[in-house]
């Protein structure tokens, strides 16, 4: 097979999902232009030879509906022979599409694509789409499909993660984000023009007067959902627990943002440009549904056992911080040293526009590598349902 390379990765900062957030005035497609004109710009890509551009996307409503992938590359001025895919594995499309992406490549479909996503939630809010498995308790029960926070506070309760920890792990990843910002590690960002005239050049959701004591004071998000009926069902599937404790906050859950990646994946030698990275491997893996989100956990874990690696031997991760839980899991089942586990900050910090923050990972991965002259990483998201992605690079 074909080796599928990482000729660039690229992003938008992520915009604060609210009227008032930076990226707020862009619809998916106009901000989606923007990176599509920065990505010709920055490695001479010819919009002619792209085979594919697969975008995921979570919430494909309204704006974001009719096949974002195709249409924003309309919009944008490209070949209309260019195709175009949306796909939807939660929040780990972003990863998938790049997956998908190298696979064609691999299997010579194609010498040349375009991957991603794109999440405008202060335009197309988490769940705008009215999915029944989210809205009809006793149909998501029979699918057993339940709501994010809830899978997290499942897994703490598993993991024995106090909100102590939880939180610590919060704190951390703001302190590390505000710290690498500061610094200039998040090189894959590119400034998005506003139709005001201004510019959004920096992840607007890190907060800064972030303490232990304002993290402790703020109260459990979903307990009510748990009493209303969603602990008695996790606790049907997990009895050697007594009870759900609920021990997330809005303050180490992940930020909800807007957002969009795109990473160029090829073949080697199919561009001028060097490539950043080769694609080794990826997986894909579908977990206990009743904790939603460990997928990423399991991911990774499936990842290194194909390559018979430990995380010794793995330079950096990026694993998603569904929730703090979840990265704690991580750090415990996996045995990842916090020196290599989202050292600039995760999604709690940064922000979570759900179909590109994948992708955004990657980027963010990728840009750390190189800043340290390392040479493996790992990045890795969970999605709805206990389903996880995960992919293994190493620098060329």
């Amino acid at each position: 097979m074909t080796d599928a390379f990482i000729y660039d990765a690229i992003r938008s900062p992520r915009g604060r999902a609210k009227e008032f957030g930076g990226l707020h005035p862009l619809t998916p497609q106009e901000l989606l232009k923007q990176l599509y004109d920065a990505l010709t710009t920055r490695t001479g890509l010819d919009p002619q030879q792209v085979g594919d551009v697969i975008l995921g996307c979570a919430t494909q409503h309204g704006e974001q509906a009719g096949n974002i992938a195709k249409s924003s590359t309309l919009y944008a001025g490209w070949p209309s022979a260019v195709p175009g895919m949306t796909i939807n594995r939660y929040c780990s499309s972003g990863i998938e599409s790049v997956a998908l992406a190298a696979l064609k490549v691999q299997a010579g479909l194609g010498s040349l694509n375009v991957a991603g996503g794109v999440e405008m939630m202060s335009r197309v809010p988490m769940l705008a789409d009215d999915a029944r498995v989210f809205k009809d308790p006793d149909f998501a029960a029979r699918c057993r499909m339940l709501m994010m926070g809830n899978g997290a506070d499942l897994v703490a309760s598993l993991q024995g993660v106090s909100r102590e920890e939880a939180d610590a792990l919060a704190l951390g990843s703001h302190t590390r984000a505000a710290y690498a910002q500061d610094n200039n590690y998040y090189t894959s960002i590119v400034p998005i023009q506003s139709p005001g005239g201004g510019w959004i050049d920096k992840d607007e959701c890190i907060r800064r007067n972030t303490t232990a004591e304002s993290l402790a004071a703020l109260a459990p998000a979903f307990a009510a959902a748990g009493a209303a009926g969603v602990d008695a069902y996790q606790l049907s599937a997990h009895p050697q627990l007594g009870a759900v404790q609920h021990i997330h906050t809005a303050g180490n859950s992940p930020a909800m943002a807007d957002g969009a990646a795109l990473v160029i994946v090829g073949g080697e030698n199919v561009m001028d440009a060097k490539p950043r990275a080769r694609i080794l491997s990826s997986v894909v893996v579908a977990a206990d549904p009743t904790q939603v989100l460990s997928g990423c956990v399991e991911a990774t874990r499936a990842l290194l056992k194909k390559h018979r690696l430990k995380a010794s031997d793995i330079d950096l991760f990026e694993i998603h911080e569904a929730f703090a839980a979840i990265a704690v899991m991580a750090h415990r089942e996996l045995n990842i040293p916090l020196d290599k586990l989202n050292v600039n900050g995760g999604v709690i910090a940064l922000g979570h526009p759900m179909g590109a923050t994948g992708a955004m990972m990657l980027g963010t991965l990728l840009d750390e590598l190189e800043r340290r002259n390392l040479q493996r990483g790992v990045v890795s998201a969970a999605g709805a349902a206990g389903t996880g992605s995960a992919m293994l690079i190493e620098r060329c």
